[in-house]
């Protein structure tokens, strides 16, 4: 994650918009952070990262206890968070 980011305030901010344990959102972040790390980068150097795919990545890990709908609600809820930051966008 940016060194921008603050991890501590964005586990709180998701876990009051989710209701969802803390710990449970920082191993569903692990989780899509290694997916992120092993995705490929295009020629521009941007990684484009189909969220169907990584919602399925981090529910099919072992120690993923919570369901499809739970995982996309705190990816959403995060993505939501790093584009208010500035940190993050869709590419169109």
């Amino acid at each position: 994650m940016s060194d921008k980011l603050n991890e501590q305030e964005l586990v709180t901010v998701l876990s009051a918009k989710t209701k969802v344990d803390p710990k449970l959102i920082r191993l569903v972040l692990k989780h899509e952070q290694t997916f992120i790390n092993n995705a490929r980068a295009n020629a521009k150097g941007e990684v484009d990262i189909d969220n169907d795919d990584l919602v399925d990545y981090v529910v099919g890990q072992r120690d993923v206890k919570l369901d499809e709908i739970t995982v996309e609600t705190i990816l959403d809820a995060e993505m939501d968070y790093l584009m208010d930051k500035g940190l993050a966008g869709y590419i169109d």
